[in-house]
């Protein structure tokens, strides 16, 4: 295809988006898929890749596998790498793009490379492989990494702190995102941003006693901290309620249920859900908005009404949670400004390597929906 003065179609797409490249769109962001152009300039595919050729070649974006295109940064631009250890599951893609969103969103304001893939700790791999890794990211430009670890199992554990321990022996600097590495007394040894985990439960448990829940449940799945803290925010949630009617009556039981990391998905759904009815619980803090689904999902299967006879919360606010008919009310991952605090946190590592170790909490945002009775007009919490 070519256009009026004679040049290709593909060039000319070429240059109009180069044109806004130097005008600094994307910025070290994530820049549009291929499809995503071909639909912008009415083009086809094909046409589209050709143009992302033309820009690659010029060096003005890289492509990243599995990830999508990247605009290269302009000379000087800090470079991170970005590691991300989600517990595999039906929703992975969707959990692993929220911590990743926000660097995005910010190297869009700030310039800055992004290396989502290139440290890739794995069960298995010997020290000198994460070594080279790590002197390899560090030849590329890479002056620190952000680490999201597994919670998975105790494999994937030992995989986090071997990757921990090649960049600290080749001097690279590391803060972890969201929670520290498993293990319910870990020592924290990095910086760490986390999301307000206890707020984001003891906001989602007092919303369930002020909808008239008697004895509501939080269900969690690791040892990390995360879920330590998600445990310790329903527990004075209703420790402060029975405080706050003044004593009156017994204190509400508290009921703390584990999601089995060794059943099948379903299965393990399944088996929540049954748990639930066994023990007449009629309201539910779930971790993580799939689980939560999951759970709706057996406890509709079994005959139970939601909310009516169980109310249900999740976390994170993906978007499973606003599909279906029975939204998930859920505590909103603040992703841009985890994204900030780990690059401030990161920013003052590098000038101090000796100081303590820093936990910074990031606040949420309490979003209700159908699966707790709601909507209601506003949103709740921060």
């Amino acid at each position: 295809m070519t256009i009026a003065n004679g040049a290709p179609k593909y060039v000319d797409v070429a240059d109009a988006l180069e044109a806004q490249i130097r005008d600094g769109k994307w910025d070290g962001g994530k820049m549009p898929s291929v499809r995503g152009i071909a639909e912008q300039h009415n083009i086809s595919v094909v046409t589209a890749s050709r143009a992302i050729q033309i820009l690659r070649d010029k060096g003005l974006i890289q492509t990243v596998q599995r990830s999508g295109c990247y605009r290269v940064p302009p000379p000087g631009a800090e470079r991170w790498a970005l590691v991300i250890r989600t517990a595999p599951g039906p929703w992975v893609k969707a959990t692993t793009s929220l911590p990743r969103a926000g660097f995005e969103a910010l190297a869009r304001r700030e310039p800055m490379h992004l290396e989502p893939d290139l440290l890739a700790p794995r069960a298995g791999a010997t020290d000198a492989d994460l070594r080279a890794q790590v002197r390899a990211a560090k030849d590329a430009g890479v002056s620190g990494t952000f680490v999201l670890p597994s919670r998975h199992s105790e494999d994937e554990m030992r995989a986090d702190e071997q990757l921990l321990a090649a960049c600290a022996a080749e001097a690279l600097p590391v803060v972890l995102l969201e929670r520290n590495l498993r293990g319910h007394s870990r020592k924290l040894e990095h910086d760490l941003v986390s999301v307000d985990d206890l707020d984001g439960a003891a906001t989602a448990t007092r919303h369930l006693l002020d909808r008239g829940r008697r004895k509501p449940a939080v269900v969690v799945a690791s040892p990390t901290s995360s879920h330590n803290d998600r445990v310790a925010g329903y527990l004075f949630a209703l420790h402060a309620a029975h405080r706050d009617a003044g004593g009156k009556g017994p204190e509400p039981r508290p009921v703390v249920l584990y999601q089995s990391t060794d059943l099948p998905t379903r299965d393990a759904y399944a088996q929540l859900a049954d748990q639930v009815r066994k023990q007449k619980i009629d309201g539910v803090v779930c971790y993580q908005d799939y689980t939560a689904m999951g759970l709706i999902m057996e406890l509709l299967a079994r005959g139970s009404r939601v909310p009516d006879d169980v109310a249900v919360t999740g976390c994170d606010d993906l978007p499973i949670g606003d599909l279906f008919a029975i939204g998930i009310t859920t505590y909103a991952y603040p992703s841009e400004a985890m994204a900030e605090q780990a690059v401030r946190l990161m920013r003052e590592r590098k000038k101090d390597p000796t100081r303590a170790p820093l936990k910074v909490v990031v606040p949420g945002r309490f979003i209700v929906r159908a699966s707790t009775g709601g909507p209601d007009p506003i949103s709740e919490g921060n």
